[in-house]
């Protein structure tokens, strides 16, 4: 079978996803727009010889509404002859179009595919896409009153026996991660600059911040204690504030996915090779537990172990979900998240998936590492899975 291989990956930095963020007047087609001239711009690339766009993005309404894909390449000045393709797996939507991008190299339906995403959460805030509706439906005669994303965050904390402290804790180690990766220029060979108008740019993530302690975060306020909640779900020990959940954002990313032979005909050196795929349905009522058997998938699929993992990316939608994850598969803390997380980074939605994965190859280049695995939970019971091998 055909190799799919990275060429290259890239992001914007976050923005504060509120009126005033860094990103919030910038139109979300031209933030993913932005992501998409840096990769051919980095590497050459004739942009007409990309067979498809393929992008992830959430609340696919407003700004971010009619396909967001094909504006976005058409903002990008790509050919008209480019197309693009905009899907919705929730906060795994961009690392679910990674997936399609290299599954259809693999399959021989692309020669070169750019796999992206973006959010501006400032712009189009989350539930936008509800619009009033009642998208749930029919499901209620199954599911007759399925929880937010929140309290299935305090469900995972009081099943697995997360103290307060642990997750503030966690959470203050994600900032300082993220903060001295920062100061160490680590992020510079993926952050691309966004063009604010009048000679200035964004650079730098708005949402780490370097002073963040965990005694500093044990004074903030439960974020979604509810009386209701409470009666139905008495074991919740309400420990989740907005300290130890990943903040509104705004931001994009994408990677530039090629077949072997294609990066090798171009002259092009490929940074790395997909190996392995997983996507698994979870519980939707607890919702936030699907990398776990995610995970145990693609291990399976893929005949790696755990320790064979030099890197993991496991999404920190709330602090629960990765420490959840590391304790199903005792997994080493030191691997998890080393450049710190979305409650540090940010987490704009569709576009947090090939960040993860911008991340995870400049580390894994870094260090000399071979194999990184990236992991995230996805709004009702879902997770994608993705192994890749540093080249």
């Amino acid at each position: 079978m055909t190799n799919a291989v990275i060429v290259d990956i890239v992001r914007t930095a976050s923005g504060k996803g509120k009126p005033g963020g860094a990103l919030s007047g910038v139109h979300p087609a031209t933030l993913l727009a932005t992501t998409l001239t840096a990769l051919v711009q980095r590497t050459g690339v004739d942009p007409a010889l990309i067979d498809d766009v393929v992008a992830g993005c959430v609340a696919q309404v407003k700004d971010q509404a009619l396909n967001i894909a094909r504006t976005s390449a058409l903002v990008a000045g790509f050919p008209v002859s480019v197309p693009g393709t905009s899907l919705d797996r929730q906060c795994g939507s961009s690392q679910q179009a990674l997936h399609f991008a290299a599954q259809g190299v693999m399959a021989g339906a692309y020669d070169i595919a750019i796999a992206c995403g973006v959010e501006s959460m400032s712009r189009v805030p989350m539930g936008s896409s509800n619009a009033g509706g009642d998208p749930h439906g029919p499901l209620a005669e199954r599911f007759p009153s399925l929880p937010h994303q929140g309290i299935g965050a305090e469900l995972i904390a009081s099943r697995w026996g997360f103290s307060r402290e642990e997750l503030d804790e966690f959470s203050a180690t994600s900032h300082e991660r993220a903060a001295k990766a920062a100061a160490n220029g680590e992020f510079d060979n993926e952050i691309v600059p966004v063009d604010l108008g009048e000679g200035n740019t964004h650079t730098v993530d708005e949402t780490v911040r370097a002073s963040t302690t965990a005694e500093g975060l044990a004074g903030l306020p439960s974020a979604f204690q509810n009386d209701t909640f409470a009666q139905r779900y008495p074991e919740i020990n309400w420990v989740i504030t907005p300290g130890n959940s990943s903040p509104l954002t705004d931001g994009a990313s994408a990677a530039l996915i090629m077949s072997e032979e294609k990066a090798a005909a171009l002259g092009l050196t490929p940074r790395a090779r997909v190996h392995s795929f997983a996507v698994a349905g979870s519980d939707p009522e607890i919702m936030l537990t699907g990398p776990i058997p995610a995970t145990h998938k693609i291990l399976e699929r893929s005949g790696l172990s755990i320790e064979d993992i030099d890197a993991y990316e496991v999404n920190e939608a709330f602090a629960p979900v990765p420490l959840a994850w590391a304790k199903e598969f005792n997994a080493d803390l030191a691997k998890l998240n080393p450049r710190g997380g979305a409650i540090a980074l940010g987490h704009p939605l569709g576009g947090s998936g090939t960040r993860l994965m911008a991340t995870m190859v400049n580390y894994l280049e870094a260090t000399g590492g071979r194999y990184g695995l990236q992991t995230m939970c996805e709004g009702g019971g879902m997770a994608n899975a993705t192994i890749i091998e540093r080249l």
